[in-house]
C-alpha cells in the first residue's frame, strides 16, 4: 500500500485547520458574548490558545480555545467581583496547571466524576441558552439565576421587539437547515455561514438604525501585555475559584483529548496536557483572554475534518488572525439576535436529556448529576462550580476513607485465599485471622480499619492475625503509626500480627519506621513481613 506523504499530511492538517477556524469564529463571537466582554478578549485568547497549546500539548486534535463552560464561569466571576478578577482567575488557573504538571498532579480529572460533570455542562447549557433569550427579545441582558431571568422575562413580555425576534428566529431556522444539509456535505459550517447571513442581511437591511444591537467594530488596541490590576482582597477572590476552575477545565479537556486519542491508537501524556493547558491559560491571561480548554466539539471538529498533526491548530490560529484583521468592519454588522441565536443552536445538543437519562437508568452514583444540576440553576455558575467540585471530592474521600476490609479462608485443596462471604467452600485457619483491605490504607481510614481488624480479633480462639496488604501501594505516617498500636495492642493479648503480600514501597515504609523508633536497631517486625498468605499461614502454624 503506498504511504501518504509529507506533503499529503500537511495538506490535510491545512484544509481541517481552515475548517476548524471556521468553526471557531463564531463560536469566539458567541462565547464573548456569553462572557461579557468585548469580542477582541475571546479571539485572541482563540489565538493563544492554538499557538502555545502546541508547544507543550501531546495531543494532535485537542483544540484549545474559548469554550462555553469557561465562558460562563468567566462571567459569572465578572459579575461579582468585575473584570480583573476574570483575568486574574484565568492566570492563576494557568499557574496552577503548571504547578500540577511540575508535582505530577494528573490524578485530578479524576476527582470530578462523570455524572456530577455531566450534570454540571448540561445546567450550564441551559443557563447559558437562558441568558440569551432577553437578546432574541431585544431586551436588556438580565441578570441573577435561570429562574429570576425567566420571570423577568415573563413580566416583561408586552415589551418584547418583534424585529428581534423575527431575526433571531430566522437565524435558528438557517443554522437549524444548515446543520440538517451537514449530513450530505460535511464541509458545510452551520455557525459560520449563519453569521456571515446576518451580516450581509443587516449590511443591506442596516437593522441598527431602527434600534437593534449590533456586535460592533472588534477593537484591537484595547489588548496590551500585563497583569490584571488587582488589589490583594480581588486576588484572593480569584485564587479561592481558581482550583474549582482548573479541575472543571482539566476534567473536559482531558475527557476531549482522551477520547478523541483511543479512537486512533495514540498516547497523550496528562503531565503534558496540565503543560499545555497552563501556558495557554498564563499567556491568555496576560493578553486579558478568556480561559481556554479543549473543547470537544472543536476537538472532534479537527478530528473529523482529517487533522494529522499539531499544524492543524496553527493553521486555524492564522485563518483566525487573518479574518479578523481583513474583516473586522463586517463583524461589527452582526446583529446581537444573530448571535444569539447562534449561541442556542451551538448549545442545543449540549441540553438534550437522552445523556442524563441513559445515566439515571444505569442508577450507582448517576443521581448526582441532578445535583449538579439543581446547583447550577438555583444558586448560579460560580456557586455551582463549587458545588460539583466539592460534591466530587468529598465522594472520594467519603470512598476512600470507609474502612471496608474482608476476612478471607483458603480454598480446598490450594494455596489461594479468598472472601468467606463470597466462597462458601472457603475455610478459615484455626487460631488465625486473615483480613484484607479493600481500599488504600491512608491517614483518612488507616485508624478506623486497624481498630476494627482488632474488635474481630478478640475472639478467644484467635493466636495471630494476618494482614493481607496487595492494594496498598504506599503506607503514609498515619498508617504506619496505625500498624504499630495494633501490632503492640495484639501483643499486649499475646496475638501476633503478621503482614502478607506487602509491596516494596511500603514494605521499605514500615522496616525505616521499624528501625527509626527502636534507635536504628531491626526488631521482631522485620520478621513477620511475608510475599503471600500462605507464607505467613505457615510461618504462623504451631
Amino acid at each position: 500500500m503506498r504511504m501518504p506523504t509529507t506533503d499529503s499530511h500537511h495538506w490535510r492538517d491545512i484544509a481541517a485547520g481552515t475548517a476548524v477556524a471556521g468553526m471557531l469564529l463564531p463560536e469566539a463571537v458567541a462565547y464573548a458574548s456569553i462572557a461579557g466582554v468585548p469580542t477582541v478578549h475571546a479571539l485572541i485568547a482563540a489565538l493563544v490558545g492554538l499557538c502555545i497549546y502546541p508547544l507543550f500539548g501531546s495531543s494532535r486534535f485537542a483544540t484549545v480555545a474559548p469554550t462555553s463552560s469557561a465562558a460562563a464561569i468567566f462571567a459569572s466571576m465578572v459579575a461579582t467581583s468585575g473584570t480583573a478578577s476574570g483575568y486574574a482567575l484565568v492566570g492563576l488557573t494557568g499557574g496552577l496547571f503548571l504547578l500540577a504538571a511540575l508535582f505530577r498532579m494528573e490524578f485530578l480529572a479524576a476527582f470530578i466524576s462523570r455524572p456530577v460533570l455531566r450534570g454540571f455542562s448540561w445546567a450550564l447549557a441551559f443557563t447559558i441558552i437562558v441568558k440569551q433569550l432577553p437578546h432574541l427579545a431585544g431586551l436588556p441582558a438580565a441578570g441573577g439565576t435561570v429562574f429570576q431571568i425567566l420571570a423577568e422575562l415573563w413580566h416583561r413580555a408586552g415589551e418584547w421587539q418583534g424585529m428581534s425576534m423575527q431575526w433571531g428566529t430566522a437565524a435558528i431556522a438557517l443554522w437549524l437547515g444548515l446543520y440538517r444539509a451537514r449530513r450530505r456535505r460535511p464541509w458545510l459550517q452551520p455557525s459560520l455561514l449563519t453569521m456571515a447571513a446576518g451580516i450581509a442581511a443587516s449590511h443591506m437591511l442596516q437593522p441598527g438604525a431602527a434600534g437593534m444591537s449590533l456586535v460592533g467594530l472588534v477593537d484591537l488596541e484595547g489588548l496590551s501585555l500585563r497583569w490584571p490590576q488587582l488589589d490583594e482582597q480581588g486576588w484572593l477572590h480569584a485564587a479561592q475559584l481558581s482550583p474549582a476552575l482548573l479541575m472543571i477545565l482539566f476534567a473536559e479537556s482531558w475527557g476531549a483529548s482522551r477520547s478523541l486519542a483511543l479512537q486512533k491508537g495514540d498516547e497523550i501524556s496528562a503531565r503534558r496536557e496540565l503543560l499545555g493547558l497552563g501556558a495557554a491559560n498564563l499567556a491568555t491571561s496576560l493578553v486579558q483572554g478568556l480561559p481556554v480548554g479543549a473543547g470537544f466539539s472543536a476537538s472532534a471538529a479537527s478530528f473529523s475534518a482529517g487533522a494529522r498533526s499539531k499544524l492543524a491548530g496553527v493553521v486555524a490560529a492564522c485563518a483566525i488572525g487573518l479574518i479578523v484583521w481583513l474583516l473586522r468592519g463586517e463583524l461589527a454588522l452582526l446583529p446581537l439576535p444573530v448571535l444569539a441565536a447562534i449561541v442556542v443552536c451551538i448549545l442545543l445538543h449540549n441540553v438534550s436529556p437522552m445523556p442524563l437519562l441513559s445515566s439515571l437508568r444505569a442508577g450507582s452514583d448517576a443521581w448526582l448529576a441532578l445535583v449538579a444540576i439543581a446547583g447550577v440553576l438555583t444558586t448560579g455558575v460560580l456557586s455551582g462550580m463549587l458545588l460539583a467540585v466539592g460534591l466530587s471530592v468529598a465522594l472520594a474521600i467519603k470512598r476512600f476513607s470507609q474502612p471496608i476490609w474482608t476476612e478471607l479462608g483458603q480454598l480446598p485443596g490450594t494455596r489461594d485465599y479468598v472472601d468467606i462471604a463470597q466462597h462458601a467452600e472457603a475455610v478459615r485457619r484455626p487460631g488465625m485471622l486473615i483480613v484484607r483491605p479493600e481500599e488504600p490504607v491512608f491517614f483518612a481510614n488507616a485508624e478506623r480499619i486497624f481498630q476494627e481488624v482488632r474488635d474481630a480479633a478478640r475472639r478467644d480462639d484467635i493466636r495471630s492475625v494476618i494482614l493481607s496488604m496487595e492494594i496498598c501501594d504506599d503506607l503514609d505516617t498515619t498508617s504506619v503509626e496505625a500498624l504499630a498500636e495494633l501490632r503492640s495492642d495484639l501483643a499486649a493479648r499475646k496475638q501476633v500480627l503478621s503482614l502478607a503480600r506487602l509491596k516494596d514501597r511500603p514494605r521499605q515504609a514500615l522496616l525505616r519506621f521499624d528501625a527509626t523508633t527502636n534507635g536504628g536497631r531491626a526488631t521482631h517486625a522485620a520478621e513477620n513481613l511475608f510475599w503471600s498468605v500462605d507464607d505467613a499461614v505457615q510461618a504462623m502454624t504451631p
